[in-house]
C-alpha cells in the first residue's frame, strides 16, 4: 500500500473528518490543530482564537485507491471556501478554510484547483482559503476523534453529502 497524508481545515473538524473518513481509499483520519504558534494546544486553547491554529483533519490515504485531487474535490465541496473565519454558525479563525500542504505536488494541486474553482462561476464571492505549508499537526483530544461516528445525534455545519 502506498500512503500519503493530507491536512485540511474546513470548519468544525467533526464534520470534516466524517466527510473524508467514509471515502474508499482513506486509511485513517485524525482531528487536530495546525497552522498556529501555540505548542500542544488543547481544544479550549484553540477555541479562544488566540493560538493561530485551525481545526483540521489529517487524512492518511492509499494513493492506489484515491488521489490527492479527489480529496481536494471533497474538500472544496464540503464547505464554503468564501467565508472568512466562519463555517455555518461556527465563527473564529479556528474555523477557517485551509489546506496545509505536505509536498510541492500537493501545493501545486491545491493552487490549481483553487484557481479553477475561482473562475468557475460557482461562487459570487472570492475564495479565501489559506494554502500554506503544513506546520506541526497537534492531535486533538480523544473525545474529538471520530466524534460524529460516536455521537450520530450530534450535528455539524459541514455538507457531508458532497
Amino acid at each position: 500500500m502506498n500512503t500519503e497524508q493530507a491536512i485540511f481545515g474546513a470548519g468544525c473538524f467533526w464534520g470534516v473528518e466524517e466527510a473524508f473518513r467514509v471515502l474508499d481509499g482513506v486509511v485513517e483520519t485524525a482531528v487536530g490543530y495546525c497552522g498556529g504558534t501555540t505548542e500542544n494546544p488543547s481544544y479550549k486553547d484553540v477555541c479562544t482564537g488566540k493560538t493561530g491554529h485551525a481545526e483540521v483533519v489529517r487524512v492518511t490515504f492509499d494513493t492506489d485507491k484515491i488521489s490527492y485531487d479527489e480529496l481536494l474535490d471533497v474538500f472544496w465541496n464540503c464547505h464554503n471556501p468564501t467565508t472568512l473565519n466562519r463555517q455555518g454558525p461556527d465563527v473564529g479563525s479556528q474555523y477557517r478554510s485551509a489546506i496545509f500542504f505536505l509536498s510541492e505536488d500537493q501545493e501545486d494541486s491545491a493552487r490549481a484547483t483553487c484557481d479553477a474553482l475561482a473562475v468557475s462561476g460557482q461562487y459570487e464571492d472570492s475564495i479565501v482559503t489559506e494554502i500554506s505549508p503544513a506546520k506541526t499537526f497537534y492531535m486533538a483530544e480523544e473525545s474529538h476523534q471520530k466524534y460524529l461516528q460516536k455521537n450520530p445525534q450530534a450535528g455539524c455545519a459541514i455538507n457531508q453529502s458532497s
